[in-house]
Protein backbone atom coordinates (compact mmCIF):
# COMPACT_ATOMS: atom_id res chain seq x y z
CA UNK A 1 0.00 0.00 0.00
CA UNK A 2 0.99 3.38 -0.72
CA UNK A 3 0.77 6.31 1.84
CA UNK A 4 1.85 9.78 2.40
CA UNK A 5 4.17 10.36 4.78
CA UNK A 6 5.26 13.44 7.03
CA UNK A 7 7.75 13.68 10.11
CA UNK A 8 6.88 15.43 13.05
CA UNK A 9 9.13 17.74 15.53
CA UNK A 10 7.52 15.20 18.52
CA UNK A 11 7.75 11.83 18.60
CA UNK A 12 4.48 9.81 19.66
CA UNK A 13 5.37 7.00 23.18
CA UNK A 14 1.96 5.43 21.83
CA UNK A 15 1.11 4.27 18.32
CA UNK A 16 -2.49 6.17 17.24
CA UNK A 17 -4.90 5.12 14.84
CA UNK A 18 -7.26 7.82 13.05
CA UNK A 19 -10.17 7.25 11.31
CA UNK A 20 -10.98 10.35 9.44
CA UNK A 21 -14.05 11.27 8.39
CA UNK A 22 -17.36 9.99 6.08
CA UNK A 23 -16.61 11.47 2.53
CA UNK A 24 -12.91 12.28 1.32
CA UNK A 25 -11.71 9.61 4.00
CA UNK A 26 -7.68 9.27 4.97
CA UNK A 27 -7.17 7.11 7.50
CA UNK A 28 -3.77 8.06 9.72
CA UNK A 29 -1.53 6.28 12.08
CA UNK A 30 1.32 7.29 14.14
CA UNK A 31 4.26 5.63 15.15
CA UNK A 32 6.98 7.40 16.78
CA UNK A 33 7.77 10.71 14.90
CA UNK A 34 6.29 9.63 11.60
CA UNK A 35 2.96 10.53 10.09
CA UNK A 36 1.66 7.88 7.54
CA UNK A 37 -1.44 8.98 5.75
CA UNK A 38 -3.17 6.67 3.44
CA UNK A 39 -3.25 8.03 -0.17
CA UNK A 40 -7.30 8.85 -2.10
CA UNK A 41 -9.92 10.67 -0.90
CA UNK A 42 -12.46 7.32 0.18
CA UNK A 43 -16.60 7.81 -0.47
CA UNK A 44 -17.79 5.54 2.31
CA UNK A 45 -21.01 5.73 1.41
CA UNK A 46 -19.27 3.58 -1.87
CA UNK A 47 -19.13 0.14 -1.35
CA UNK A 48 -16.12 0.21 -2.96
CA UNK A 49 -14.56 2.91 -0.92
CA UNK A 50 -15.60 1.40 2.02
CA UNK A 51 -14.38 -1.84 1.11
CA UNK A 52 -10.70 -0.03 0.60
CA UNK A 53 -11.05 1.44 3.65
CA UNK A 54 -11.34 -1.62 5.72
CA UNK A 55 -8.30 -2.84 3.88
CA UNK A 56 -6.61 0.22 5.14
CA UNK A 57 -7.36 -0.53 8.45
CA UNK A 58 -6.80 -3.42 8.83
CA UNK A 59 -3.16 -3.33 7.48
CA UNK A 60 -2.48 -0.61 10.10
CA UNK A 61 -4.38 -2.54 13.20
CA UNK A 62 -1.11 -4.98 12.35
CA UNK A 63 1.09 -2.27 14.05
CA UNK A 64 -1.27 -2.68 17.46
CA UNK A 65 -2.09 1.30 18.05
CA UNK A 66 -2.50 1.83 21.58
CA UNK A 67 -5.92 4.29 20.62
CA UNK A 68 -8.25 4.40 17.70
CA UNK A 69 -9.91 8.13 16.95
CA UNK A 70 -13.19 8.71 14.82
CA UNK A 71 -15.46 11.67 14.34
CA UNK A 72 -18.38 11.73 16.52
CA UNK A 73 -21.01 11.63 14.12
CA UNK A 74 -22.64 8.50 14.80
CA UNK A 75 -23.19 7.98 11.25
CA UNK A 76 -20.40 8.11 9.65
CA UNK A 77 -19.05 4.63 8.50
CA UNK A 78 -15.49 5.30 9.65
CA UNK A 79 -17.40 5.86 13.40
CA UNK A 80 -19.59 2.70 13.08
CA UNK A 81 -16.06 0.94 12.23
CA UNK A 82 -14.19 2.62 14.82
CA UNK A 83 -17.00 1.03 17.26
CA UNK A 84 -17.09 -2.13 16.47
CA UNK A 85 -13.67 -2.32 17.35
CA UNK A 86 -14.42 -1.12 20.98
CA UNK A 87 -14.04 -4.10 22.53
CA UNK A 88 -10.45 -4.76 21.50
CA UNK A 89 -9.01 -1.06 21.50
CA UNK A 90 -9.41 1.84 23.25
CA UNK A 91 -11.37 4.23 20.89
CA UNK A 92 -11.42 8.12 21.55
CA UNK A 93 -14.12 10.42 19.60
CA UNK A 94 -13.64 13.81 18.13
CA UNK A 95 -15.83 16.65 16.96
CA UNK A 96 -15.33 17.40 13.38
CA UNK A 97 -14.27 21.02 13.46
CA UNK A 98 -11.72 20.89 16.46
CA UNK A 99 -10.05 18.14 14.42
CA UNK A 100 -9.88 20.35 11.51
CA UNK A 101 -7.95 22.65 13.38
CA UNK A 102 -5.86 20.24 15.41
CA UNK A 103 -4.75 19.08 11.28
CA UNK A 104 -3.58 22.59 10.24
CA UNK A 105 -1.89 22.97 13.76
CA UNK A 106 -0.26 19.79 13.37
CA UNK A 107 1.09 20.31 9.98
CA UNK A 108 2.45 23.00 10.47
CA UNK A 109 4.55 22.06 13.55
CA UNK A 110 2.72 23.46 16.05
CA UNK A 111 3.30 22.64 19.65
CA UNK A 112 -0.36 22.32 22.23
CA UNK A 113 -0.86 25.75 22.19
CA UNK A 114 -4.52 28.15 22.76
CA UNK A 115 -5.08 29.63 19.09
CA UNK A 116 -8.18 31.44 17.53
CA UNK A 117 -9.02 28.43 14.88
CA UNK A 118 -11.42 29.34 11.75
CA UNK A 119 -12.88 26.41 10.91
CA UNK A 120 -15.30 26.59 7.92
CA UNK A 121 -16.84 24.13 5.76
CA UNK A 122 -20.10 22.06 4.87
CA UNK A 123 -21.32 19.87 7.52
CA UNK A 124 -20.12 18.24 10.48
CA UNK A 125 -21.74 17.20 14.21
CA UNK A 126 -21.68 19.61 16.90
CA UNK A 127 -21.66 18.87 20.27
CA UNK A 128 -24.81 20.02 20.46
CA UNK A 129 -26.07 17.75 18.00
CA UNK A 130 -26.99 20.32 15.48
CA UNK A 131 -24.89 20.55 12.11
CA UNK A 132 -21.87 23.05 12.25
CA UNK A 133 -19.91 24.44 9.35
CA UNK A 134 -18.72 27.99 10.29
CA UNK A 135 -17.32 27.98 13.65
CA UNK A 136 -14.69 30.13 15.64
CA UNK A 137 -12.70 27.79 18.14
CA UNK A 138 -10.55 29.03 20.77
CA UNK A 139 -8.66 25.81 21.01
CA UNK A 140 -5.22 23.95 21.58
CA UNK A 141 -4.80 20.12 20.73
CA UNK A 142 -6.37 18.65 23.92
CA UNK A 143 -9.55 20.47 24.06
CA UNK A 144 -11.64 23.42 22.07
CA UNK A 145 -14.56 26.28 23.48
CA UNK A 146 -16.73 26.91 20.31
CA UNK A 147 -16.90 31.08 20.79
CA UNK A 148 -18.88 32.30 17.89
CA UNK A 149 -20.60 30.86 14.65
CA UNK A 150 -22.51 31.92 11.94
CA UNK A 151 -26.10 32.07 12.78
CA UNK A 152 -28.42 28.80 12.12
CA UNK A 153 -30.44 28.12 9.58
CA UNK A 154 -32.88 25.46 8.79
CA UNK A 155 -32.30 22.79 6.26
CA UNK A 156 -35.74 22.85 4.25
CA UNK A 157 -35.52 19.20 3.20
CA UNK A 158 -32.40 18.36 4.84
CA UNK A 159 -30.13 17.24 2.35
CA UNK A 160 -32.32 18.08 -0.33
CA UNK A 161 -31.36 21.45 0.49
CA UNK A 162 -27.54 20.80 -0.65
CA UNK A 163 -28.85 19.80 -3.69
CA UNK A 164 -31.10 22.07 -4.55
CA UNK A 165 -29.45 25.40 -3.13
CA UNK A 166 -32.13 27.26 -3.83
CA UNK A 167 -34.03 26.38 -0.97
CA UNK A 168 -31.32 27.92 1.10
CA UNK A 169 -31.14 31.15 -1.04
CA UNK A 170 -35.17 31.55 -0.46
CA UNK A 171 -35.20 31.09 3.19
CA UNK A 172 -32.35 33.67 3.49
CA UNK A 173 -34.43 36.16 1.33
CA UNK A 174 -37.68 34.99 3.38
CA UNK A 175 -36.00 35.64 6.64
CA UNK A 176 -34.83 39.25 4.86
CA UNK A 177 -38.22 40.58 3.28
CA UNK A 178 -40.93 38.03 4.19
CA UNK A 179 -43.30 36.75 1.16
CA UNK A 180 -42.21 40.00 -0.31
CA UNK A 181 -39.05 38.28 -1.65
CA UNK A 182 -41.39 36.93 -4.42
CA UNK A 183 -42.10 40.16 -5.48
CA UNK A 184 -38.45 41.16 -5.74
CA UNK A 185 -37.37 42.09 -9.71
CA UNK A 186 -33.94 39.66 -9.81
CA UNK A 187 -33.50 36.68 -11.91
CA UNK A 188 -33.34 33.98 -9.04
CA UNK A 189 -36.73 34.62 -7.82
CA UNK A 190 -38.36 34.68 -11.33
CA UNK A 191 -37.16 31.07 -11.49
CA UNK A 192 -38.53 30.14 -8.48
CA UNK A 193 -41.59 27.55 -8.03
CA UNK A 194 -44.00 29.31 -6.53
CA UNK A 195 -46.00 25.75 -5.38
CA UNK A 196 -42.56 24.22 -4.08
CA UNK A 197 -41.86 27.84 -2.13
CA UNK A 198 -45.26 27.06 -0.57
CA UNK A 199 -44.44 23.48 0.53
CA UNK A 200 -41.19 24.63 1.92
CA UNK A 201 -42.46 27.71 3.74
CA UNK A 202 -45.17 25.45 5.57
CA UNK A 203 -42.04 22.97 6.72
CA UNK A 204 -40.03 25.43 7.94
CA UNK A 205 -43.35 26.87 9.97
CA UNK A 206 -43.66 23.89 11.08
CA UNK A 207 -40.30 23.21 12.01
CA UNK A 208 -40.70 19.37 9.81
CA UNK A 209 -37.56 17.91 7.84
CA UNK A 210 -35.77 21.02 8.65
CA UNK A 211 -32.63 20.37 10.80
CA UNK A 212 -30.33 23.74 12.32
CA UNK A 213 -27.18 24.25 10.24
CA UNK A 214 -24.78 27.11 10.75
CA UNK A 215 -22.94 26.12 7.69
CA UNK A 216 -20.66 28.39 6.00
CA UNK A 217 -20.64 26.27 2.72
CA UNK A 218 -24.74 26.38 2.92
CA UNK A 219 -23.67 30.25 2.94
CA UNK A 220 -21.64 30.07 -0.42
CA UNK A 221 -24.63 27.82 -1.66
CA UNK A 222 -27.42 29.99 -1.01
CA UNK A 223 -25.19 33.37 -2.21
CA UNK A 224 -24.15 31.25 -5.24
CA UNK A 225 -27.75 30.19 -6.63
CA UNK A 226 -28.97 34.20 -5.84
CA UNK A 227 -26.48 35.28 -7.54
CA UNK A 228 -26.16 32.97 -10.58
CA UNK A 229 -29.37 32.69 -11.09
CA UNK A 230 -29.26 28.47 -10.81
CA UNK A 231 -31.38 26.36 -8.52
CA UNK A 232 -29.83 23.12 -8.53
CA UNK A 233 -26.13 21.70 -8.56
CA UNK A 234 -24.82 18.59 -9.72
CA UNK A 235 -21.68 17.73 -7.66
CA UNK A 236 -20.90 19.44 -4.37
CA UNK A 237 -19.86 22.55 -4.19
CA UNK A 238 -19.96 23.07 -7.96
CA UNK A 239 -21.99 27.11 -7.41
CA UNK A 240 -19.27 28.13 -4.88
CA UNK A 241 -16.51 27.54 -7.22
CA UNK A 242 -18.52 28.85 -10.35
CA UNK A 243 -18.62 31.74 -7.64
CA UNK A 244 -15.04 32.15 -7.06
CA UNK A 245 -13.86 31.99 -10.82
CA UNK A 246 -16.72 34.63 -11.30
CA UNK A 247 -14.64 36.62 -8.45
CA UNK A 248 -11.36 36.49 -9.87
CA UNK A 249 -12.38 37.82 -12.99
CA UNK A 250 -13.02 40.81 -11.08
CA UNK A 251 -10.34 44.29 -10.66
CA UNK A 252 -11.28 45.64 -7.52
CA UNK A 253 -9.34 48.94 -8.36
CA UNK A 254 -11.51 49.40 -10.83
CA UNK A 255 -14.41 50.00 -8.53
CA UNK A 256 -13.45 53.20 -7.09
CA UNK A 257 -14.78 51.90 -3.35
CA UNK A 258 -11.61 52.07 -1.07
CA UNK A 259 -11.13 48.62 0.38
CA UNK A 260 -13.10 48.95 3.86
CA UNK A 261 -16.36 49.42 2.39
CA UNK A 262 -16.00 46.75 -0.23
CA UNK A 263 -17.70 44.48 2.17
CA UNK A 264 -21.25 43.92 2.80
CA UNK A 265 -23.14 44.25 5.95
CA UNK A 266 -23.56 41.33 8.36
CA UNK A 267 -24.44 41.76 12.41
CA UNK A 268 -22.91 40.48 15.02
CA UNK A 269 -24.70 39.97 18.40
CA UNK A 270 -24.01 38.56 21.80
CA UNK A 271 -25.87 35.77 23.10
CA UNK A 272 -25.34 32.99 25.89
CA UNK A 273 -21.27 33.16 25.69
CA UNK A 274 -21.07 33.04 22.19
CA UNK A 275 -20.92 35.60 19.43
CA UNK A 276 -23.06 35.23 16.33
CA UNK A 277 -23.19 36.21 13.18
CA UNK A 278 -25.90 36.95 11.20
CA UNK A 279 -25.73 36.93 7.43
CA UNK A 280 -29.50 38.09 6.36
CA UNK A 281 -28.09 41.64 5.70
CA UNK A 282 -25.57 40.14 3.25
CA UNK A 283 -28.47 39.34 1.41
CA UNK A 284 -30.56 42.38 1.13
CA UNK A 285 -27.14 43.88 -0.38
CA UNK A 286 -26.43 41.60 -2.55
CA UNK A 287 -30.58 41.98 -3.63
CA UNK A 288 -30.17 45.58 -4.02
CA UNK A 289 -26.73 45.43 -6.32
CA UNK A 290 -28.38 43.03 -8.60
CA UNK A 291 -31.79 45.33 -8.44
CA UNK A 292 -29.20 47.79 -9.58
CA UNK A 293 -27.62 45.78 -12.41
CA UNK A 294 -23.82 45.53 -10.70
CA UNK A 295 -21.88 43.26 -12.56
CA UNK A 296 -21.82 39.71 -11.41
CA UNK A 297 -17.91 39.70 -10.94
CA UNK A 298 -18.57 42.46 -8.81
CA UNK A 299 -20.86 41.18 -6.12
CA UNK A 300 -19.29 37.62 -6.25
CA UNK A 301 -15.86 39.66 -5.36
CA UNK A 302 -17.42 41.89 -2.55
CA UNK A 303 -18.96 38.68 -1.23
CA UNK A 304 -15.83 36.64 -1.00
CA UNK A 305 -14.13 40.03 0.44
CA UNK A 306 -17.29 40.32 3.09
CA UNK A 307 -16.13 36.97 4.62
CA UNK A 308 -12.64 37.84 4.70
CA UNK A 309 -14.44 41.03 6.47
CA UNK A 310 -16.48 38.72 8.76
CA UNK A 311 -13.17 36.29 9.54
CA UNK A 312 -10.89 39.36 10.52
CA UNK A 313 -13.93 41.39 12.50
CA UNK A 314 -14.34 38.47 14.54
CA UNK A 315 -10.62 37.51 15.45
CA UNK A 316 -10.35 41.14 16.46
CA UNK A 317 -13.06 41.36 18.89
CA UNK A 318 -11.57 37.54 19.99
CA UNK A 319 -7.97 38.66 20.08
CA UNK A 320 -9.01 41.34 22.75
CA UNK A 321 -10.92 39.11 24.59
CA UNK A 322 -8.84 36.08 25.25
CA UNK A 323 -5.39 38.36 23.79
CA UNK A 324 -4.55 35.20 21.26
CA UNK A 325 -2.59 36.56 18.13
CA UNK A 326 -2.03 33.56 16.35
CA UNK A 327 -5.12 32.34 13.93
CA UNK A 328 -5.56 28.96 12.66
CA UNK A 329 -7.64 28.37 9.13
CA UNK A 330 -9.16 25.19 8.17
CA UNK A 331 -12.31 23.28 6.63
CA UNK A 332 -13.22 22.93 3.17
CA UNK A 333 -14.48 26.00 2.01
CA UNK A 334 -10.83 27.12 2.79
CA UNK A 335 -10.01 25.17 -0.05
CA UNK A 336 -11.29 28.54 -2.30
CA UNK A 337 -8.00 30.15 -2.79
CA UNK A 338 -9.30 33.50 -2.91
CA UNK A 339 -11.36 33.76 0.26
CA UNK A 340 -8.14 32.27 1.72
CA UNK A 341 -5.99 34.78 -0.01
CA UNK A 342 -7.88 37.95 1.26
CA UNK A 343 -8.53 36.18 4.64
CA UNK A 344 -4.68 36.04 5.21
CA UNK A 345 -4.52 39.67 3.81
CA UNK A 346 -7.08 40.81 6.15
CA UNK A 347 -5.22 39.34 9.00
CA UNK A 348 -1.44 39.99 8.25
CA UNK A 349 -2.63 43.61 7.95
CA UNK A 350 -4.27 43.44 11.40
CA UNK A 351 -0.93 41.86 13.23
CA UNK A 352 -2.09 38.47 13.10
CA UNK A 353 0.13 35.29 12.76
CA UNK A 354 -2.32 33.36 10.26
CA UNK A 355 -1.44 29.36 9.88
CA UNK A 356 -3.16 27.54 6.87
CA UNK A 357 -2.43 24.12 5.31
CA UNK A 358 0.70 23.56 3.27
CA UNK A 359 1.01 19.95 2.32
CA UNK A 360 -2.47 18.84 3.57
CA UNK A 361 -6.04 19.79 1.89
CA UNK A 362 -8.18 22.23 4.37
CA UNK A 363 -11.10 19.35 3.38
CA UNK A 364 -11.92 16.34 5.46
CA UNK A 365 -8.72 14.69 3.84
CA UNK A 366 -6.84 16.21 6.19
CA UNK A 367 -9.19 15.47 9.15
CA UNK A 368 -7.68 12.57 10.23
CA UNK A 369 -4.01 13.91 11.35
CA UNK A 370 -6.11 16.14 14.03
CA UNK A 371 -8.03 13.38 15.38
CA UNK A 372 -4.87 11.52 16.26
CA UNK A 373 -3.35 14.69 17.67
CA UNK A 374 -6.43 15.27 19.92
CA UNK A 375 -6.28 11.52 21.10
CA UNK A 376 -2.86 11.96 21.81
CA UNK A 377 -3.10 14.97 24.23
CA UNK A 378 -7.06 13.97 25.12
CA UNK A 379 -6.55 10.74 26.68
CA UNK A 380 -3.13 10.49 27.98
CA UNK A 381 -0.27 13.58 28.27
CA UNK A 382 2.28 10.80 28.48
CA UNK A 383 1.67 9.33 25.29
CA UNK A 384 3.58 12.28 23.62
CA UNK A 385 7.58 13.60 24.39
CA UNK A 386 9.13 16.30 22.68
CA UNK A 387 12.14 14.97 20.95
CA UNK A 388 15.59 17.14 20.21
Amino acid sequence: MEFKTIRLKRKFKKTILALGSHAKNTVCLIKRDIVYLSQGHLDLSNPLGLSRFDRIVKYFLKERPKVIAYDLHPEYQSTKYAVSLAPRYRIFATQHHHAHIASCMAENGMPNQQVIGVAFDGTGLGTNNEIWGAEFLICDYKCFQRVAHLKEIPLLGAEAAIRQPWRVAALYLYSAYKDRFLNLDISFVKKINKVKWRVLKNMYLSNFNSPLASSMGRLFDGVSALVLGKLETNFEAELPVELEKLAGEFKPGHLGIKQPHLSYSFKIRHNKGAYIIDAVPIFKDIVNELKARAPKEEIAYRFHFTVSEMINRMCLVLRKKYRLKKVVLSGGVFQNALLLRLSRDLLFKNGFKVYSHIQLSAGDSGISLGEAFIANYSMDQRFFTTTT
